[in-house]
Order: structure tokens, then C-alpha cells, then sequence
């Protein structure tokens, strides 16, 4: 070129060189129109080179106003990590009385923050977060700026819209995409939604409604902030998600709002929406707007049907990019920014609901959610999050040139090299390998999430054609015997009935297309188990069940390791289909075989309820019926893996009823904490309770949850106590009530709370016959009331009942008193023979009252040398020898009872141990019967392989 490098400062020389030879002469040419050379220091003009070369934007304003880049420089805001905090009171600084004076005061400010942060990003002095925080926040002070504005104008000439409570109205503009996510790109348009709280009309002469009056306000702030004029525009707004598109109201009532998304919105929309965020206007509005929303746009249950809506969206998008021949696309081609944010939405979608840490927007911070979830591994994450931050800078550096929303790569040889060089590539040879490397790793990526789970069925397939021909018996026949069916028939018959099923009927398009692709994966996988017809039948049942809710349908569909489990569980055990078909939201603890058959420790169930619980928003009107609703999830939860792993042998049967038991435990801890702190909030403490620990009360569990021996379907015998001082003094609260009363309270709760039937079930039916003078006792009883009735008037069954009981839940103080009347009442001498004559009665008693099954069959629990008849062993030799062996009082449990017994020579070492083992065969047994929805009685076939142990507990009992 002609220019002489001479003609430039000695500190721009030699960077203006390594320019691409393009970009050399439009830079050298500009710096001689550049009007304040002399004003510039060094560090700038080390930097203007790069800058200028690679912004034709950022040039070219500072050619228009050279004032515009000496301000910057002298301000020190061009240096600045932190300008975006000033962005409010700097732009308020500006002056301006009507439209056009706003609309040129807000072009100005706006391009000198934007020759700014492109000029930082481009020199290398920002790194990305920093660049779109403060895009993000440049789009947020406008708009937030010129709303007020245009408010304060309108409410002048019309009047001031009204809440009912009578104060005054504003809007709430939300921002979407990549505005409501914090990650603004360098020239995007801003999508917006705008809504306000309520509606009403304007006391103006025209009675203008509040929906014409932000109509409007939105009309001329869309006009302020998107018109181009000679100064530029502020930024592009489009409004198109708004409710019903472009045909729909630019403004809407919360009301409506809604109604819209409760009813009316398409799928997409959800997507669209998770990244929504109260970006100007009224913040407290706002956050009632976003709550109202959530639902809608996070789901409780995991909703498998948002992979199937990303995939048509992309394969739309790709379509699309296909037609206008934009493969090159770095934002929406293969590879490109948005297969990275459609991972981490596909997964907030279907898990956000439950898993409430990704209900968040960024999706950098997704993705690292992603890794700590476990469900991406960790390297994918970092790989992920690479190439993100590598695409959003060639997206900025596109978009940086001309101000312009491109997202596709140049195609001329100039503007290659000069956006290689502006990624500090030495060529675009260099850059455009790499470029294509990352966007492979991505793909790869996006096509594992999003990979269709099954093959399309084809027609061909046996199991195809017996679903899809289930009305032609002989074609089905024949496709049930190329299965291998062993009862082929029975297999299309049950194909059939479900085929004429009102629920099979009633299904939506979407349903029956979901059918279409899962019941023929039913057949086959059915097909392949031990007992065909069996698992077909059951798991037919449970689809029937679900049919209505595509929800289930799309999770079976797109999780075959689902499908695989179901089988397993299917041919194990009917009540486990029985229990998934009531509560199908637990079809997805299916889908991770290590977490299905691996029941919770203790202490991890103490965590997972914790988390959950943590999920419910306490200032939510619904927080306690939230609440309820995620113990009963838990419950439900934890009770299907322990059945999973105990039909697959996964943990022995010894261990069955302490994990049941476990559950249980942790279930009342949390309840107990939780509405004792409701009760301290409305009422106040009770006299002489410091802190928010449970003080003063206790749970005593009695039966089965006393004895470590809960099952499936046990119920809870409870005792409530509590000790004070004085039971008539007043709690400290604003609405003091007696001792009394508060720990009354308490106890209702409690069992309000355990037994309420909600959709989602109960947790526990509650049974408190138990605690004194039965069902006309106290609900809740005075631990010294509860000592003198033990020694003065309990009968011998109420004591036999005590062998059984313990502390489980509230002050640890109480359950110490506790302990210390059970031992005293348990160590109390006896008379042998009035002892044995009592607890004959009354094991006579129950087993005429409670005995199951005819005379040839074993009743597992009531028979003659079954359960009961040990559990009363067990209580007659504790009540008979605890007065002279007090470690007899230490358990409650049978198995270390036997052996404490044997240990006073109440019964042999070798009687001990038969009835130890006869007591674990016949709880195994139950256990079965249990899972086979069937009661603990065995038929006269199978009741002769419990002979020897029955007779060895009679033997026991007779002698």
C-alpha cells in the first residue's frame, strides 16, 4: 500500500502491521480521518490497530465521534472491569424532555458502551463472562431507564393504573433467551413478554383500560428503543413469544397470562420459557409473575416428552438451515451454541421439577449442575463448556465487525482472515480445523442426549404385528408363536382386551402414537422373560393405568433400561407393578439399576428428604401441601427399592424390615421438627424451651415399628408424650395457648399429616390404641400420667405390648424418662402361673379373632406355631425373668430377645436358634406373600414345608 507507516505514532506502527493485509489499508485510511490523534495515550494505541481492524463498527464511531473514545480513555472506563454497575446513574446523567431526545440521548450512551465492550473484548482485556454481564446489563438500564420514562409521561396525560390494594401499577417486561439467562450476545435482539398485575380502568374521560394504557406504553417503547435513526438503534425487540405470537395482545393481564399457559401454550413454549426473567419494570410484581409461571414450565415428574418436542424443534431448525444453505451456522448449524443449550434444557425440562438446582438460567452453570447431578460425566461437561465459550466468541467477533446479527461464518477470503485474526489465529487455515473439531465434539455430544432410544418399529417385526393386528386372530396367533409365547394365545387375548380397554379408546393422537412405539417393545421384551404371560399381563395393567398420561408414555419410550427393569420387577412381584401403576411418578427411579437396588442408609435417607423438602418454597400458600406431597414421593421411593432389591436377592431378608423401619423413623423425625417449628412460629415456645430443637416430646413406636419389624404395608402403633412442669402454663407466642393444648396440637399434626389421603396417597394409616386407657384416653399423655397408669392399671397384654416399645422420634430427654419407666414396669416380679395363664388367654383370644385361612392352610402370623405365638414367647420369658436379668429390658426386637433369653436359660442355645430361624422363614415368606399382593397364608401343599418349624415352636410353647 501507498501510506507510509511513518505517517502513524510509533506505538501504533507496528501493530497496524500484523494486521491481514484487507484490514491494514481500512484502518491505516480511517486513522487519517480520526479528527484528536494527539489525544490518544499509548496503551490505547497499542490496541486501536486490532480493535479498528476487527470492528468496522467501533471505527467507525469513533470516526463519527472522537470525543465519544477520548471520554472513554480519560474516564478510565475503557480499562474498567466494573463500569455496568454506574450504567443507571450514568445514562440518568443524560438530559432529554420528550421521544426524540430520549431515543438520541439513549443511542449515544448505548454506543459508547458498546465501542467499549467490544473494544475490551477484542483487545483481550475482558474475558467472556464479563462481556455478556454487560451486554446483559446495558439491555436491562435501557430498557429499564426509558420505561420509567415513558410511564412517568403516560400516567401525567392518562392517569395511574391501580392495584386493588390501591397502589400504583407498573408492567413487568420479561426477558427471554439469552437476555433472561444473563448471556447476551454482541448485537441480538431482546425477546421480550410483557404482562401487568392486574386489569381495570383509568379515570380519564374515555375510561381507558389498563390493557389499552400498556398496550401503548409498549407501542412507544418498542419505538424508542428499536426505531433505527441517523445515531443507530438502542436494540431489536421482538415480541413474537409473547401468548397466541404475533396475532396475540403485545400486553396481558397476569390473569390471562395464566389461563394462556395453564390451557393454551404449546410445548415449545416451556422451552422458550426457562430461561424467562423479570428484566424491567415492577421487581416484586415480577417475582409473582415467575412463581406463577414455574409450573408450567417445570414439571414434578420427569417429563421425557421435552426430548421428543427438542428433537422435531431441531430437526425444524436444521430443515430450515438446509433451505437457505446456512450449514456454517455457529449458533443453530451441527455443533453450534444451540445443540449445547438445548443439552442442558432438555435436561432442566424433564428434571427441573424434581431436581429444583437446575431451575436456573445460565446454562455454563447448568452444565456444571449437569456434572455435579452425575448426569452428564464430568469431561462432557468440561468439554461442553469449552467449546460454549469458544462459540460465543467467534459469535461476538462476527456480530463486533458490523453491529449486525450474523451468526454465519464469512465466505470471502478477507473476512475470513480478519475474523482468524481477531480469534488471534495466524490464518484462517489455522482456525477453521479447530472451529470444526469443537462443533464435531458437540454434535457427537448432542446426537448421544438426543438419540432416538428405539430403531423405528418396522411392520415386519413380530411383536409389531401382533400389536398392530390384534384384530385378526389368526395373524396375531401366528406373530405370538414366532415370539415364543408359550401360551401364544393367552398373549393375543391379552393384547386384545387391552386393545378394547376404555382407557386404550380415550388416549389423545399423541398417546396412540406413543402406544404405537411402546407396546411392541412391551411384547418382545415380555416375550424374552421366564414367565411371557405373566410380565405381559402386569405390565399391560400398569400401561393401562398410565395411558392417559403421555407423560409416562414418552419416559418409558425413551428409557429402555426402564423397560428391562420392569420386566424383572414384573415377573418378581405384582404388588411392585401394583404400587407403580398408583404412583407412576416412581417409574423413573427405575432408570439407574445401582440407585434401584440399593436401598438407602440412615443417614442418606436423612439426606435425600432433606433435599427434597429443601425443594418447597416456605412462603408458597401451598408450602404444606407441597410438603406432604414430597414425603409421601419419598416414602413411596424408598419403599419400591427396598422391594426391588429384596425380590432380586439384592439384600438379604434379615435386613428387609430394618430398612422399612429406617424409613419410617426418618419419615416422623422430619415431620416432628417440621411441625413443631409451625406450631413454636404461630403459638411461641412452651415455659422454660430455649432454641427451635423438639422439647418436651416424644414418639414411642410400639408392634412392628417398636420391634425393628416393619413390612410392606404396616401400619404405625404410637404413643404420644410429653413432660412439663406445669400443663396449664401459656407458651410465649402472640397466640399463647396452654402446655396442654400445644403438645395436643402437636400430636394432631402429626397424624393429620401421616394418615391425610392425598392423590399421592398417605404416608402411614396411624393407630394410637396403644397409648392409656385406649381410644378414650389422652391423644397426647403426661409422662408421669403415662408412669402411673404402667404401674397402677395397665393389664398384662399392655405390658406384654411395652416389650416391644421404644423411643423414635422427638427429645432425646423424653425417650431417657421413657426408657427408665419401661424398664421399671418390664422388671416388676411376677407369678409364673398367673403370667402364663394371662398370656395363654389372650394369645387364644387373638388367634380366634384373627386367624386366617381353613383348617389345612398356614396362617404365617395367627397359626399354631407361627409369628405371634413367638413374639408371645418372647414377652412371657421377658415379663417373667426382667426382674432378676434387667438386661432383658435392653431390646426390642425378637431375634436379640431370643438370644438374651437363651442367655438366662429361658430356653436352650439350640431352642433359640430354631425359633430364630423359624421366624425369619415365616417374615420371609410374609414378605413374598406381600409383594404378591396375597395375605401371609399358605395353601396345605406349601404349609408342609413349615412343619418342622411349626412343630418346633409348639414344642417350645407347650413346654
Amino acid at each position: 500500500m501507498s501510506t507510509s507507516n511513518s505517517t502513524f505514532p510509533s506505538s501504533l506502527a507496528p501493530h497496524l502491521s500484523t494486521l491481514p493485509a484487507a484490514q491494514h489499508k481500512t484502518v491505516a485510511l480511517a486513522w487519517s480521518e480520526f479528527a484528536r490523534p494527539d489525544e490518544l495515550d499509548d496503551s490505547l494505541l497499542a490496541s486501536l490497530s486490532k480493535v479498528w481492524g476487527c470492528s468496522r463498527f467501533v471505527m467507525d464511531q469513533c470516526i463519527r465521534r472522537p470525543e465519544m473514545l477520548i471520554d472513554l480513555q480519560r474516564s478510565g472506563d475503557l480499562h474498567a472491569a466494573s463500569v455496568r454497575s454506574g450504567y443507571h446513574n450514568n445514562l440518568l446523567a443524560m438530559s432529554w424532555n420528550d421521544d426524540e431526545s430520549l431515543m438520541r440521548a439513549l443511542r449515544h450512551f448505548r454506543n459508547r458502551e458498546m465501542v467499549r465492550i467490544a473494544w475490551r473484548d477484542i483487545a483481550g482485556w475482558s474475558d467472556l463472562d464479563e462481556t455478556l454481564a454487560d451486554l446483559t446489563a446495558l439491555a436491562e438500564c435501557c430498557l429499564q431507564v426509558a420505561l420509567d420514562d415513558l410511564y412517568q409521561r403516560a400516567c401525567q396525560k392518562l392517569g395511574t393504573p391501580q392495584l386493588s390494594d390501591g397502589q400504583q401499577q407498573r408492567p413487568v417486561i420479561l426477558g427471554m433467551g439469552k437476555l433472561g439467562a444473563g448471556e447476551l450476545n454482541y448485537s441480538s435482539d431482546i425477546d421480550l413478554i410483557v404482562a401487568y398485575p392486574e386489569e381495570g380502568t383509568l379515570p380519564d374521560r374515555k375510561e381507558t383500560s389498563y390493557s389499552q394504557f400498556f398496550t401503548r406504553l409498549i407501542r412507544s417503547l418498542v419505538n424508542v428503543i428499536d426505531t433505527a435513526t441517523a445515531d443507530g438503534f438502542v436494540f431489536r425487540i421482538d415480541l413474537r413469544l409473547r401468548p397466541f405470537g404475533e396475532s396475540g395482545p403485545l400486553v396481558m393481564s397476569f390473569d390471562g397470562m395464566e389461563q394462556y399457559y395453564q390451557g393454551q401454550a404449546r410445548e415449545w413454549e416451556r422451552y422458550a420459557m426457562i430461561k424467562a426473567r423479570p428484566v424491567a419494570g415492577d421487581p416484586i410484581s415480577g417475582e409473582l409473575l415467575q412463581a406463577m409461571l414455574r409450573p408450567f414450565v417445570y414439571r414434578r415428574y420427569l417429563d421425557y416428552r421435552a426430548l421428543g418436542e427438542l428433537r422435531s424443534l431441531k430437526r425444524q431448525i436444521e430443515q430450515e438451515l438446509q433451505r437457505k444453505d446456512q450449514a456454517e451456522n455457529i449458533k443453530l448449524g451441527p455443533g453450534g451454541i444451540r445443540e449445547i443449550e438445548f443439552i442442558g434444557q432438555a435436561f432442566q425440562l424433564i428434571r427441573g421439577g424434581r431436581d429444583t438446582a437446575l431451575q436456573q438460567r445460565p446454562i455454563q452453570t447448568i452444565l456444571q449442575i449437569l456434572a455435579d447431578l452425575e448426569l452428564l460425566p464430568t469431561a462432557v461437561v468440561k468439554r461442553l463448556t469449552e467449546a460454549y465459550r469458544y462459540l460465543r466468541r467467534v459469535e461476538n467477533r462476527l456480530q463486533q465487525y458490523n453491529d449486525q446479527q450474523t451468526h454465519s461464518l464469512p465466505t470471502s477470503h478477507d473476512d475470513q482472515e480478519r475474523l482468524a485474526f481477531s480469534l488471534d489465529y495466524p490464518s484462517w487455515e489455522a482456525f477453521k480445523p479447530q472451529l470444526d473439531e469443537i462443533r464435531n465434539q458437540v454434535d457427537a455430544v448432542f446426537q448421544q442426549v438426543f438419540e432416538s432410544p428405539q430403531p423405528e418399529q418396522s411392520t415386519d417385526n413380530d411383536a409389531t404385528r401382533l400389536w398392530s393386528m390384534a384384530n385378526d386372530p389368526e395373524q396375531a396367533f401366528n406373530a405370538a408363536e414366532a415370539l415364543a409365547f408359550q401360551a401364544p394365545q393367552q398373549a393375543v387375548k391379552m393384547v386384545e382386551t387391552f386393545r378394547d380397554t376404555p382407557a386404550f379408546h380415550k388416549v389423545t393422537a399423541q398417546g396412540a402414537s406413543l402406544l404405537d412405539q411402546l407396546i411392541p417393545m412391551v411384547i418382545s421384551a415380555s416375550s424374552q422373560s421366564d414367565e411371557a404371560e405373566i410380565v405381559l399381563q402386569r405390565i399391560l395393567k400398569l400401561i393401562g393405568a398410565i395411558a392417559s398420561r403421555t407423560v409416562y408414555l414418552s419416559l418409558l419410550v425413551e428409557n429402555p433400561p426402564i423397560l428391562s427393569q420392569l420386566v424383572k420387577l414384573a415377573g418378581a412381584s405384582s404388588w411392585i407393578i401394583a404400587h407403580l401403576s398408583r404412583y407412576p411418578l416412581l417409574l423413573d427411579e427405575l432408570i439407574d439399576a445401582r440407585r434401584l437396588f440399593a436401598p438407602l442408609t440412615r443417614e442418606e435417607l436423612q439426606q435425600d428428604l432433606a433435599h427434597r423438602m429443601s425443594t418447597v418454597d416456605e412462603t408458597d400458600g401451598a408450602a404444606e401441601e407441597r410438603q406432604m406431597t414430597e414425603l409421601r414421593l419419598f416414602k413411596q421411593a424408598q419403599i419400591l427399592r427396598v422391594a426391588a432389591a429384596d425380590i432380586m436377592d439384592a439384600i438379604p431378608v434379615t435386613v428387609v424390615s430394618d430398612y422399612l423401619t429406617d424409613i419410617a423413623e426418618v419419615i416422623l423425625d422430619k415431620i416432628t421438627r417440621q411441625e413443631w417449628a409451625r406450631l413454636v412460629k404461630k403459638h411461641g415456645l412452651p415455659p422454660a424451651v430455649k432454641g427451635d430443637q423438639v422439647s418436651g416430646f416424644g414418639i414411642i413406636a410400639y408392634g412392628k415399628m417398636g420391634g425393628l419389624e416393619l413390612g410392606y404395608g404396616s401400619d404405625l402403633d404410637l404413643v404420644f408424650l410429653f413432660d412439663a412442669e406445669q400443663n396449664d402454663a401459656a407458651t410465649d407466642g402472640r397466640r399463647p395457648i396452654s402446655v396442654m393444648q400445644f403438645y395436643t396440637r402437636l400430636g394432631q399434626r402429626l397424624i393429620h399429616t401421616l394418615s391425610t389421603k392425598m392423590l399421592d396417597g398417605l404416608l402411614y394409616e396411624v393407630d394410637m390404641r396403644l397409648r392409656p386407657d385406649g381410644n378414650s384416653g389422652l391423644l397426647v399423655t403426661p409422662i408421669n400420667a403415662f408412669e402411673n397408669y404402667q404401674e397402677d392399671k395397665a393389664w398384662i397384654w399392655e405390658q406384654q405390648a411395652l416389650v416391644r416399645a421404644r423411643f423414635v422420634a422427638g427429645d432425646p430427654a423424653v425417650g431417657e424418662k421413657f426408657n427408665a419407666i419401661r424398664a421399671t414396669v418390664l422388671q416388676k416380679p411376677r407369678q409364673a402361673t398367673e403370667l402364663c395363664q394371662e398370656v395363654i388367654t389372650m394369645r387364644e383370644k387373638m388367634r380366634l379373632s384373627l386367624i386366617r385361612g381353613n383348617a389345612d392352610e398356614f396362617d404365617l402370623k395367627q397359626g399354631h406355631g407361627g409369628i405371634t405365638d413367638i413374639e408371645f414367647l418372647v414377652q412371657y420369658g421377658v415379663l417373667l425373668l426382667a426382674s432378676r436379668d434387667p438386661q432383658l429390658t435392653r431390646y426390642t426386637d425378637n431375634v436379640r430377645l431370643l438370644e438374651a433369653l437363651s442367655s438366662s436359660d429361658f430356653i436352650s442355645t439350640e431352642e433359640a436358634k430354631q425359633l430364630t430361624e423359624a421366624y425369619y422363614k415365616f417374615r420371609n415368606r410374609g414378605h413374598q406373600a406381600a409383594l404378591q399382593e396375597r395375605q401371609p397364608v399358605v395353601d396345605a401343599t406349601e404349609a408342609e414345608c413349615f412343619k418342622a418349624e411349626r412343630e418346633r415352636v409348639e414344642a417350645t410353647w407347650s413346654a
